[in-house]
């Protein structure tokens, strides 16, 4: 049994420890995410100057990762976000903003997890043929195969949080050897002319770097997402005020530097016309490297890290909704945890079902999508929420303060702004209803339960009366 020390809140243990964390993150992050857009970034801003598309959505979450460090130390607990809204928003909207988050998280979060679920499938059309159209899309039988992979991650996820970060830990390492494996042919046979190849006027106002930076920072960003993984599993994370931040920063710094390198080795060894076209971009740099034999080996290791990011998604995902639950502002059945595993069963079983149908469908939609709801209910509230709770609550135990304050979090609000509006129009509106939606069914609760703004707000300031910082 988990002594005091071990346990989080609600029963959760806090068991995962800095080294898992940033695992947890970095698996998550990488996934199959820079195998399936790399080709996406190149054929936006048409040609390898792409590769700046990194260098721009590092910035962007970098500034906004520091919103989540300093957040994320100050009130560690499952669910993340949902907390921070609490907190910050009580004082003016009661649980209005809470709820929303709970309402989207419940949709994007599986949207995220569905485009690994999509990738996994089309690098497994590599090895398998059946599973893809000639175009390199996933058929019908793709599609059964993804919603059969789906299933298994929730069953291996069915288990005490102890027994599944160490099958992160393993799923980590094969993360690593195939995205190395793969940068180290592409550098073996590196072609710094053909990397390089910027045509006259690429970056002249107007040129093709501008026109499509927009599209192309979009998949930037979703290829980092990921990196508040750990703050999502804050209930579960020992000595949360230290590792919480250092997880998120780490794990973005080393995400990026690997992307560059994987990006830069790719655009040297294949030419940039044949990367945009590619829809398994990873397997033809080894290939040509290499040869098909060692491709298909790192084609399995892409398939199982696409597995693993959709693992460490789920995990990070289906504590969200447990919190709001247990604050009655959610279905009550999400608060249930398995009497000896310790863990959300239902959020896990629910999120893991959108992941299914979410993952039937295109790629590009979905990603577009989910872009466009996190800037609305998340990156933009949780900057709002830095501020207010600066000002509201001056004494909270801060373990970790944003550095250079408030300037990271101008910067990301600009990126985050800028990305918005670059998911394109049918994005904006289907976000928008989204959060109208949302507002109506808050009305519909609040008014059956008398709270704000039918009732008086329930003012709590929960972590200023817990200390945190060697939680």
């Amino acid at each position: 049994m988990a002594t005091d020390t071990q346990k989080g809140q609600a029963g959760l243990e806090r068991r995962i420890g800095p080294w898992q964390a940033t695992a947890i993150n970095m698996t998550q992050m990488c996934g199959i995410g820079p195998f399936l857009t790399i080709p996406f970034m190149v054929a936006d801003v048409n040609g390898p100057q792409a590769v700046f598309g990194w260098i721009i959505g590092a910035i962007i979450v970098l500034a906004d990762g520091l919103v989540w460090a300093e957040l994320g130390a100050a009130m560690p607990g499952a669910g993340g976000t949902y907390i921070y809204l609490r907190e910050a928003f009580q004082y003016r909207t009661g649980r209005l903003m809470p709820f929303l988050f709970v309402w989207t998280a419940v949709l994007f979060i599986p949207l995220i997890m569905s485009t690994g679920v999509i990738g996994l499938v089309q690098y497994l059309g590599v090895l398998w043929p059946a599973v893809v159209d000639e175009t390199g899309n996933v058929n019908t039988l793709g599609h059964i195969v993804g919603v059969v992979v789906t299933g298994l991650v929730i069953v291996l996820l069915y288990r005490k949080i102890g027994d599944v970060t160490r099958l992160t830990t393993v799923f980590f390492g094969v993360m690593l050897v195939s995205i190395l494996a793969v940068i180290i042919a592409a550098y073996s046979h590196f072609h710094a002319s053909m990397a390089f190849d910027y045509a006259p006027g690429t970056f002249a106002l107007g040129g093709p770097f501008f026109t499509g930076l927009g599209a192309g920072l979009v998949l930037a960003v979703y290829d980092y997402l990921g990196y508040s993984t750990s703050a999502y599993l804050g209930a579960e994370v020992r000595e949360p005020g230290k590792t919480l931040p250092r997880s998120i920063i780490l794990s973005i710094v080393g995400i990026m530097g690997l992307y560059l390198l994987l990006q830069i080795g790719i655009l040297g060894v294949v030419p940039w016309q044949d990367v945009a076209k590619s829809s398994s971009v990873a397997t033809l740099a080894v290939s040509t490297a290499w040869g098909s034999g060692v491709a298909n080996v790192i084609t399995v290791l892409i398939v199982v890290t696409a597995f693993a990011s959709v693992f460490a998604g789920l995990l990070g995902g289906s504590r969200v909704p447990f919190e709001a639950a247990r604050d009655k502002l959610f279905l009550p059945v999400f608060a249930k945890l398995h009497p000896k595993g310790h863990f959300p069963t239902v959020g896990l079983l629910v999120m893991g079902v959108i992941t299914a149908i979410a993952s039937l469908l295109p790629l590009t939609d979905v990603i577009n999508m989910l872009t466009a709801v996190i800037v609305l209910v998340q990156s933009v509230a949780q900057i709002a929420a830095l501020v207010v709770l600066r000002r509201r609550q001056p004494g909270l135990v801060r373990p970790y303060k944003m550095w250079l304050y408030p300037v990271p979090a101008i910067i990301a609000l600009v990126g985050w702004a800028f990305l918005y509006y670059s998911a394109g129009t049918l994005s904006i509106l289907l976000s928008i209803g989204w959060v109208v939606v949302g507002v109506i069914a808050f009305l519909i609760w609040a008014r059956a339960e008398q709270v704000w703004p039918f009732g008086s707000k329930e003012i709590k300031e929960e972590f200023l009366t817990t200390s945190t910082s060697g939680a």
